[in-house]
Parts: structure tokens; sequence; C-alpha cells
């Protein structure tokens, strides 16, 4: 059993599927909403041609397609689950997964399940309710959670843990999963740790230990994401808002090259430095403890060969 589908993989029994089968669909949804055949051969230890047969079945209902995704190379064909009406059986009926998405976030949701499906056993919250709802009830405020807001003819959205990767919580330990699609820089990453930073400083001050676990297919997106790593562990120097760096350097160039249009958005020459000397002072109080306990890096060797455009 697994514990954190919370039974949620007995409402696919109504279309035909028990047991690890199941429990994989149900994981599928929740976590991605694409796989590959290896991937589900790994999960329900089958062979080729079994891993087949539940595509193929997949697709007969109408709850699936398959197909050789244009842009990339090496992992074969990609299963997406959609079926609106097994989402809403699933209790989440309005997760994004189900849709269509760029080559960047296909790879994303890919490498996110191969380490759910090495790890189904922690305590994951899949949806954005139940992250929020967990951190909550520890008193963790919500204006410390990440978030992004949606601009629409219906007015504004605002969604938590927008990215979609994976948070496992327990009494002890917060865990949160980088999924790197093959980035050529670390801009994404440092991005998405100022967005969880206040939210990992509060877990920190109720006693939780917060891990971060960087998932990349190669080498190289590994190297760079221990090295950011370490600077957000409790041993290394905690990395401030690459923004500030950004309009430190903006007022700095303002001043050499006399652009007068620039310093007037701070309220001229003199407010402008000011600025400056307030984001440095601000700096160096991010510096100092980090703000997780600990940073490693996971290989998806399933997905070690992909290449996408």
């Amino acid at each position: 059993m697994i514990a954190h589908l919370k039974g949620r993989e007995r409402a696919v029994e109504e279309f035909g599927w028990t047991g690890r089968k199941a429990e994989w669909i149900a994981l599928v949804c929740l976590h991605s909403g694409v796989f590959t055949r290896k991937q589900a051969m790994r999960f329900l230890d089958a062979h080729p041609e079994q891993a087949r047969r539940v595509v193929h079945a997949l697709i007969a209902q109408g709850l699936a397609a398959e197909e050789t995704v244009p842009g990339v190379r090496g992992i074969g064909r990609v299963c997406r689950i959609f079926s609106r009406r097994l989402y809403r059986a699933l209790g989440a009926e309005h997760i994004r997964h189900r849709r269509d998405a760029s080559n960047e976030v296909l790879m994303r949701r890919l490498l996110s399940l191969d380490y759910v499906i090495e790890h189904a056993d922690l305590p994951w919250l899949p949806t954005e309710d139940e992250k929020v709802a967990a951190f909550e009830a520890l008193g963790i405020e919500r204006a410390l959670l990440p978030v992004r807001v949606y601009r629409g003819a219906a007015g504004n959205t605002r969604r938590h843990f927008p990215v979609k990767l994976p948070v496992a919580l327990d009494s002890a330990r917060a865990m949160f999963v980088y999924a790197d699609p093959g980035h050529d820089t670390t801009t994404a990453l440092r991005s998405w740790g100022s967005a969880h930073r206040g939210l990992w400083r509060g877990l920190a001050r109720l006693g939780r230990s917060v891990e971060v676990v960087a998932v990349a297919r190669g080498s190289r997106e590994i190297g760079r994401a221990e090295r950011v790593m370490r600077g957000w562990a409790e041993d290394g120097v905690a990395e401030p808002d690459p923004e500030i760096h950004d309009e430190i350097a903006r007022i700095e160039r303002a001043i050499l090259q006399g652009a007068v249009r620039v310093l007037e958005e701070f309220g001229g020459l003199q407010a402008a430095m000011k600025r400056s000397v307030a984001l440095t002072r601000q700096i160096r109080r991010q510096g100092g403890r980090g703000s997780i306990r600990r940073g490693t890096a996971w290989q998806a060797v399933r997905l070690a060969g992909a290449r996408y455009r």
C-alpha cells in the first residue's frame, strides 16, 4: 500500500483497474500526468510487453494518449493520462497534469515522477490543497508559501507551489524536490529556492529538518545544483535573492554612466545611493546560517538519455 495515496487508488477501480496497476495510475495522475514505458516497467515490475498492454488499455478506454513528442528524443513514446473523469474520481479534477505542456515542463514532470517512483513510501503531499493545508496546520503563514498570480478575464487566481514539484512532510522533516529539465544555468533553481526560503526558515523555527533534493539527468546539471545547495545548507552561506544583486548592479551602472532616467526611478542620485547601501546591508543579513539542513542530488538514470529542444 502507498500511504500517501490515502486510498485514492480505489477510485480507479470503477475504470476496471485494481491492485498495483490502480496504484500506478493514481500515482501518475497525482504527480505528473505523464510517464514512459520504462517507468511503468520499473514500478509494476513488468516486462516490456506488459507495459505495452497497460498503455494500450488506457488508450482504448479513452483515458490516455501515447506519442513520440516532437523535439524530444531518447526516451521513446510518452503516455499522457488526460481524462477529466478519471482525475475527478481521484479528487484532482483541476490539476494541470492532464493538460499538454511544453517540452521543458514535460521533462520536469517525468523527472519528478522518476524520483517518486523510487521513494513512493515517503509522505508526499501530491496536490496544492494538501500542501497548503499541511503547512498551515503547522502554523506556517500562507504568506510564506511560494505563490504565483495568474491574470485572466475572470480575475486573478493565486496558485501556491505553482511549479508543482514533489513535497513530503512528516513529524521530523520536510523534503522539497527540484527537477532540472536541462537548464544551462542555475537561474531557475535559484529562483525556485528564493520562492521557498521563507517557508524553509519558518519550518526550521518549528524544529523541522528541511532537505532539498535536486533531480537531474546528467552530471553537469547535478554538479551545478550541488554547488548552489551548498550555499543553502546550514554550514554554508545562505545565498540572497539574485534580484537584489541585479538591482544593485543596475544602480551602480546608472551612477557610472550618468543615466538620469534610471536614477530618477529611485528618486535621484542620493536616493539611489541610499537604496544601494540598504540592499547591501540586506545581503549581509541574509548571510551566515543557511536555510536548509541538507541538499543532495539524484540522477534519473531512466531519463539520462533524453534530449530535447
